[in-house]
């Protein structure tokens, strides 16, 4: 194919050279019925874009194809059979796969450092779900991706189970060995789906760590949005080989997403796509020397400590991206929490992640030498800053294995069954009934269906008052807490 090409884009300039006139949605007419208000903030060109796919990116028959040649020419640029764009994130395209994987009461391998949206997707696909627990670093209170023996091993255990779900990479930037999870799956006849939602800038250098899709995944969730060029909630799910069925993928994704996909999100991704093959060599070049040398200075900075390659052994990551940077600040007596605050406050510097004792933030192919130099003089800042911080509560993290907790009841009818509120002292021992899911990550520490201990209470109650944010659970102060009822 001619990967020169965007068809969406072109689609869309065409309306626009059209002079379409349009009575149908969206109702603002191409901007014309926005509050000038509106318009001051986010200009013109967001609402003459915004258009419907159907009587407008394309005809009442979609006869152009322009979406499916925007999915097949996505497919083709990172090595895919098929493509689907997805306008509501990654959160719906995993819930697509494993509905499209397993049926309901069947038993599914997931890796407990899971996402909320795929415990969300138990919930809602009424699936028994196998933990397969990852490898906890009691130094760096830190989870490591499962190895190809922990799947073996609970493959060996539940020979039932339909597939699994494996994530890498995680926010920390850590990956699992892919290669080596696939061909354990596939010794077993079930397919490997992996939320690479952090990946999806893999494909487009070799420097990169491995890219699911080319090591024997066969379905493949990325958020581009994360990493590469795509707008908030636009995501992109890639399947490869004959162990799913695409329609059965796609019968999933139409039975979960809007009727009314964004074409804004559609043209990014298009765009991005492009630009990758054209542009992305050298793009991600560029990024990663940028990466390094933040790595570089802010690990000679006192106080501070960055997550380096000596995780990438066996028992913990596989690899590592090093354009996630994750800074330890343990040493400064503050915690990630109040770094973070620190920075959107005092420097109006945004990361991505924070918690009880690092932050992570990352470096794209969007980046330069000046935001990258003024990232690094920002942290230099906040450890200056830090002798007059406020020191906070500890949270209380649980010991190594402690958050392996049994599930007891099918998650779906422990979420959907009947429930009270008891406070969370006298929770322990009882069957949780809702997501518990400090965030970001968002990785739930109780999911519906598993026994509540108390260690796991304990750790909980400490987070709130130390900074941590909590918020799927009905009560996101850790008072109280929706148990299911006896």
């Amino acid at each position: 194919m001619e990967q020169s090409r965007a068809p969406v884009l072109e689609a869309i300039s065409a309306f626009h050279r059209r002079g379409d006139v349009s009575f149908n949605p969206p109702g603002h007419k191409q901007g014309r019925g926005i509050d000038p208000r509106v318009r001051e903030v986010l200009g013109d060109a967001v609402f003459t874009s915004d258009i419907l796919s159907m009587n407008a990116l394309d005809d009442r028959l979609m006869r152009g194809r322009v979406v499916e040649q925007a999915q097949e020419l996505m497919a083709e640029a990172v090595g895919a059979d098929h493509t689907f764009f997805s306008t509501c994130g990654s959160s719906l395209s995993v819930k697509s796969a494993l509905l499209a994987v397993a049926p309901p009461e069947s038993r599914l391998l997931v890796s407990r450092n899971a996402h909320k949206s795929v415990v969300a997707a138990v919930v809602l696909g009424g699936v028994w779900p196998v933990w397969v627990h990852p490898h906890f670093d009691g130094d760096l209170h830190l989870s490591h991706p499962p190895e190809p023996e922990d799947v073996r091993q609970a493959l060996t255990e539940h020979p039932d189970a339909r597939a699994m779900l494996l994530i890498s990479p995680t926010d920390y930037g850590t990956c699992a060995d892919i290669a080596g999870v696939s061909e354990v799956c596939h010794e077993h006849g079930v397919p490997l789906v992996v939320d690479e939602a952090w990946g999806a800038h893999f494909p487009f250098h070799d420097g990169l760590p491995q890219w699911g899709v080319s090591v024997g995944a066969d379905v493949v969730l990325t958020s581009v949005h994360k990493m590469g060029s795509g707008l908030e909630q636009s995501s992109v799910f890639h399947l490869r080989g004959d162990r799913v069925r695409p329609s059965t993928l796609r019968a999933c994704e139409d039975l979960l997403g809007t009727t009314s996909a964004s074409v804004l999100m559609f043209a990014a991704l298009d765009g991005w796509r492009r630009q990758m093959v054209q542009q992305g060599r050298p793009l991600l070049d560029a990024a990663i020397r940028r990466a390094e040398r933040v790595r570089e200075e802010l690990d000679a900075v006192p106080g501070l400590s960055i997550l380096g390659r000596e995780i990438v052994r066996p028992g913990c990551a596989a690899d590592q991206d090093v354009l996630k940077i994750v800074v330890d600040v343990r040493e400064l007596g503050v915690s990630g929490y109040q770094v973070a605050d620190w920075l959107h406050e005092h420097a109006h510097l945004n990361v991505g992640l924070a918690d009880h004792r690092r932050v992570a933030v990352q470096i794209t192919h969007a980046d330069d030498d000046d935001t990258v130099g003024y990232l690094v003089q920002s942290f230099r800042r906040v450890v200056t800053a830090s002798t007059d911080m406020e020191r906070m509560p500890e949270v209380r993290p649980p010991r190594p294995g402690a958050l392996e907790l049994e599930t007891v009841m099918l998650p779906r009818d422990a979420f959907f069954g009947a429930s009270e509120t008891v406070p969370l002292e006298k929770a322990g021992g009882r069957v949780a009934a809702e997501l518990v899911s400090p965030y970001p990550p968002g990785v739930p520490v109780l999911a519906p269906g598993e026994r509540i201990t108390s260690e796991v209470l304990d750790y909980l109650a400490s987070g709130p008052p130390a900074g941590m944010l909590i918020p799927d659970a009905a009560d996101g102060s850790m008072r109280t807490l929706r148990v299911v009822a006896e």
